[in-house]
């Protein structure tokens, strides 16, 4: 499948463009600079494969949990492009792709994924190693204080690894889960070339949308409260 993926859902502004199963990729972690990178990178990695946006099948979109004005940047530049191309979306888990990557370098057989949801809270998904290596989710995703992991047991410790900045962000989250985590990995971010595994196989089983039809995950209902303010 011919795929254009994108994430701006963190500190990480990814592109990754999948023609006739090779892969090229644009990825660059600078805080508050994806409008300015997001766009130039789309149009590098068409250009080096020589395609246009008519030519995909369909955009898979990071499509959080995470910043909500990174999510944004993402959202409607992916609806512009499906729009403009008559394609459709493919809005994928940010912290799926992950745990997509933490899979494939590693050994790990679950990855417990946090990214920072401010409010002392976190981001929080689950999954264990699926089909193809793919993340399957253990819980839904949610809002996560720095509290157990009450899902998880001590029996499946040795396989289980941490990843994403949340765990980074918030250590009390680390030191709260201690027994029921086996490792750490390095990798905070998502990159948007982890995100087309997942897109394709969502495109094989019917779930890609119509551009007007994409909600972000925001997890968060009041996505404009201050940090600090009374509810959730």
């Amino acid at each position: 499948m011919n795929l254009l993926a994108i994430d701006t859902s963190s500190l990480a502004c990814s592109v990754a463009l999948q023609i006739a199963g090779e892969v090229t990729e644009r990825h660059e972690e600078k805080a508050r600079e994806h409008t300015r990178l997001l766009t130039p990178m789309i149009r590098d990695v068409l250009a080096d494969a020589g395609v246009t946006t008519e030519q995909l099948d369909a955009i898979v979109l990071g499509n959080g949990p995470g910043s909500f004005i990174g999510m944004r940047i993402a959202a409607s530049v992916a609806q512009g492009l499906a729009h403009g191309a008559g394609i459709e979306i493919v809005p994928v888990s940010s912290l799926a792709a992950v745990a997509a990557q933490v899979f494939a370098e590693s050994d790990a057989s679950e990855v417990v994924v946090a990214q920072d949801a401010h409010m002392n809270e976190v981001y929080l998904g689950a999954y264990e190693r699926g089909a193809g290596g793919l993340p399957s989710p253990l819980f839904a995703e949610r809002l996560q204080t720095q509290t157990l992991i009450e899902e998880l047991d001590e029996a499946g410790t040795s396989g289980r690894v941490a990843a994403g900045f949340g765990w980074e962000r918030f250590p009390g989250l680390a030191a709260a889960n201690t027994s029921v985590i086996g490792g750490s990995s390095v990798i905070l971010h998502p990159r948007a070339s982890y995100l087309l595994a997942l897109g394709e196989s969502d495109l094989e089983r019917g779930a890609a949308i119509r551009p007007q039809d994409l909600v972000p995950a925001y997890l968060r209902s009041k996505v404009a409260q201050k940090p600090g303010s009374a509810g959730s």
